[in-house]
């Protein structure tokens, strides 16, 4: 479930048109993926920083060519903001190779 904080970080007008992909976001369990890709960010992402948060949303309409990515992690804490999102593209960088554009929101959980 999103805390509070990240909800009304990322709860603006502009996603309201995509109302079914952000209550996807409040489903409990595990998470379901529109796409294989999101799956393998997914996974990747959470075997390397144990993130307190995570949605990984493919945003090209399911062909996998862009991505919108958000992370809270404990291990982002001290890092400046850069430093965070050079540490998921690296993590990223197989994936990225083959995709054209990445929506990257990296924070530390409060």
């Amino acid at each position: 479930m999103l805390s509070l904080a990240l909800t009304r970080r990322i709860a603006r007008p502009q996603l309201a048109a995509r109302l079914p992909a952000i209550a996807r976001w409040y489903s409990a369990g595990q998470p379901k993926f529109s796409t294989d890709g999101e799956r393998t960010i997914y996974e990747k992402l959470t075997e390397k920083f144990k993130p307190a948060e995570l949605h990984v949303e493919d945003i090209s309409g399911g062909c996998g060519t862009f991505y919108q990515i958000i992370i809270a992690s404990d291990q982002f804490k001290g890092l400046p903001l850069v430093k965070q999102q050079r540490l998921v593209n690296e993590t990223l960088k197989e994936e990225i190779q083959g995709i054209h554009g990445l929506q990257l929101k990296t924070m530390v959980p409060k």
